[in-house]
């Protein structure tokens, strides 16, 4: 053996005396304080008796963790993940009651339920003993990765290649001018860093920033399928009423996103931007991928071991310390959202919606679990050499729907996430081959109050009132459902009376109506086609003259026998979609691409009978969510429609200069031509080496 070898093998062995002795000392520590855990006979030991106990029991309990704990984890894979967190606590305090057993002293015993705390404080301690022994010897902590990264890699298969591998990683939510703002505040100096804003730097930018603008459909369903699959055709909305199949799509709901991924790959010819040697991590769908893990599109059906939906969850809990850090993370976000929904409620913040209930838990799960598992999947998948990764963060899009999209609540998130991006980056240092790192967002969010909190009522009471159906009697005491109610009876040519509804058609004629956002879908499901004006207006003469005037309504899409597409806007405006470059009347405060976006959608075979679109403010960006979010996406208005993409400026431009990025499958082939030129000439791995080092 050469002294290298020695040293090595010397230092190995100090780290694990030094975590050794950490985990007795804080055994002694817990036994000195839990009443129901104890290191000596009833009758008293002498110190000395205690301190042998107390090593006996930490090291029998430490190499109990390192043989039984990766088996008895991957036993539980089928459990779903939330309970799997928690029974990770459970079988950490089995497996230290079994070390207390297997102690030769047979002195020590603790309470089942003090156990769990034992062992989870353990776990804790010895995993940031010999991470931070690890770090501080940067050659250990390099061997300590690449041994990760050769057990990722077993089963004989090839080399790892020597050319770019690239990592995508969407931060859900977030747009451009978000991320500028959060950057110029100092809130992201990772990302600054890679833009070449840090004032603390003088380091030339490694990365652009490109905006991009959504379909009209700004939502992760349609734009991750867009970007991951090369199509989004007919996904009108994050949910939607299907005719021909009498169901409502949704799109984070398992089988209809595996049905979506089946239609995409059928209409653009090939599996997804993932498909050679790619990982796909937290996301909706697949991409191709052959490494799927927390995937929504293979959460139904049967699946293998190698595409099982929570694998990802295996590959984190099997250390029951990540479990631990994770928990506490998980109370302490509980705990802040708590804190900051009850600052906002005595404040009388305007404007605010629920956030009691779940909600908390919620927020915790995806800005800590979700967070936590993806980014190790991340860092797995790049210490195993994959080709390709996509990975969604979705921490600061649950935030913002409930505290808004601006503000203290969501500028935490975002640093938080900023911190995952430079983890990322330090592991890409020690992978097997350069990685270049690419982060987007699959839209933005646009502030506002909600449709029911301006008005008293919901677009659902709206159309039932415009429809001369019942509708709860808050709706029938606002302004707008009186105001519904009284021209449904004049398009009738009913008397007004007191006494209760004057109309009241069939119960198969009532609508469907589905909010995804500011955008709002009401469907007509007993009759089996996209129904026109005409046929709207001969059923319920007053519904689209109601809709179109409403103030917190920007504009419709419906159908004409006449003229094809038509755009209604307040005051009797009827725009044709062909002329709305020309004219676009009600579209004219949406911006730039609206009315391509609209024109579009009107295309689409399950685009619904009324297309709605809440008001924009052009001035402020606020739109009205028919949802109950204060920060909303899915329609057209504001920031909403105006994601980002930071990509090394090693690769080409996404678009010429002048030009824009339009759309997701705009995006998809950006990212296709990326990989390609990754798949370019070989990198020598000395040359390799020096681009890392650098």
């Amino acid at each position: 053996m050469g002294e290298g070898r020695w040293r090595r093998a010397v230092s190995q062995a100090g780290r694990s005396v030094a975590v050794w002795g950490v985990s007795t000392v804080t055994m002694l520590v817990l036994a000195g304080i839990l009443p129901d855990f104890r290191l000596q006979s009833p009758d008293g030991d002498s110190a000395t008796t205690i301190a042998v106990t107390a090593a006996a029991g930490a090291g029998v309990f430490g190499v109990l963790s390192a043989l039984a704990w990766p088996l008895l984890v991957r036993l539980l894979l089928l459990v779903p993940a939330l309970v799997l967190g928690l029974l990770v606590f459970f079988l950490n305090g089995s497996l230290l009651l079994l070390a207390l057993r297997l102690n030769p002293s047979g002195q020590s015993e603790a309470a089942p339920e003090t156990a769990v705390i034992v062992a989870a404080v353990m776990s804790a301690v010895a995993s940031a003993t010999g991470g931070a022994l690890a770090v501080r010897d940067d050659d250990a902590y390099r061997r300590r990765l690449y041994r990760l990264a050769d057990r990722r890699r077993r089963g004989g298969g090839p080399a790892c290649p020597a050319t770019h591998g690239t990592v995508f990683l969407q931060l859900d939510g977030v747009g451009h001018d978000v991320l500028a703002a959060a950057v110029a505040k100092g809130l992201m100096p990772t990302v600054a860093k890679w833009l070449g804003a840090r004032q603390d730097t003088v380091a030339r930018p490694t990365h652009r920033l490109t905006p991009w603008r959504t379909d009209w459909s700004s939502q992760t369903g349609a734009s991750q399928l867009g970007i991951l699959h090369g199509s989004n055709f007919d996904v009108p909305a994050f949910r939607w009423y299907e005719k021909d199949s009498r169901e409502v799509m949704v799109c984070n709901r398992p089988t209809s996103a595996a049905e979506l991924q089946r239609r995409a790959v059928e209409r653009a010819g090939h599996t997804g931007l993932l498909h050679a040697d790619g990982a796909s991590r937290g996301n909706l769908f697949g991409g191709g991928a052959g490494e799927q893990a927390l995937v929504l599109s293979i959460a139904v059906g049967r699946r293998s071991s190698a595409t099982r939906s929570r694998a990802g969850y295996f590959a984190y809990f099997s250390d029951p310390a990540n479990a631990v850090r994770t928990a506490l993370s998980f109370v302490a976000e509980a705990g802040r959202e708590i804190g900051q929904s009850t600052r906002a409620r005595l404040r009388k913040q305007r404007p605010r919606v629920a956030r009691g209930g779940l909600y908390p838990f919620i927020r915790a799960f995806a800005t800590v679990v979700e967070r936590d598992v993806v980014v190790a999947a991340v860092t797995g998948d790049m210490l195993a050499g994959r080709s390709a990764v996509y990975a969604d963060l979705v921490a600061y899009d649950e935030v913002a729907h409930h505290s808004g999209p601006l503000g203290r609540d969501t500028e935490q998130v975002l640093a938080r996430l900023d911190r995952a991006l430079a983890l990322i980056e330090n592991v890409a240092e020690h992978a097997p081959r350069p990685y270049r790192i690419v982060v987007l967002s699959d839209h933005g969010q646009s502030p506002g109050e909600t449709f029911r909190a301006r008005y008293g009522l919901t677009l659902g009471d709206l159309v039932r009132a415009g429809c001369g159906l019942p509708v709860p009697r808050r709706a029938r005491r606002t302004h707008s459902g009186a105001e519904a109610r009284a021209a449904v009876r004049a398009a009738l040519r009913r008397p007004v009376e007191e006494g209760g509804e004057q109309h009241r058609p069939s119960p198969r004629s009532e609508p469907i109506v589905l909010a995804s956002g500011n955008l709002g879908l009401v469907s007509f499901p007993d009759v089996p086609h996209r129904m026109s004006k005409e046929e709207i207006d001969a059923r319920h003469p007053a519904l689209l003259t109601t809709l179109a005037n409403h103030p917190g309504i920007g504009f419709l899409l419906v159908r004409s026998e006449e003229h094809g597409g038509v755009v209604l806007g307040a005051y009797g405006a009827q725009i044709p979609v062909g002329r709305l470059d020309e004219e676009p009347g009600p579209l004219a405060g949406f911006g730039p691409g609206a009315a391509e976006a609209v024109r579009r959608t009107h295309t689409f075979p399950h685009t619904a009978d009324i297309m709605v679109n809440s008001f924009h403010d052009p001035a402020d960006g606020e739109v009205l969510a028919f949802e109950e979010q204060i920060g909303s996406h899915g329609g057209l208005g504001g920031a909403q429609s105006k994601p980002f993409l930071l990509s090394p400026l090693a690769l080409s431009a996404p678009v010429a200069d002048g030009e824009d990025l339009i759309g997701a499958e705009q995006v998809h082939r950006v990212l296709r031509r990326w990989l390609g030129e990754a798949a370019g000439p070989q990198v020598p791995r000395e040359r390799a080496s020096e681009e890392r080092a650098a």
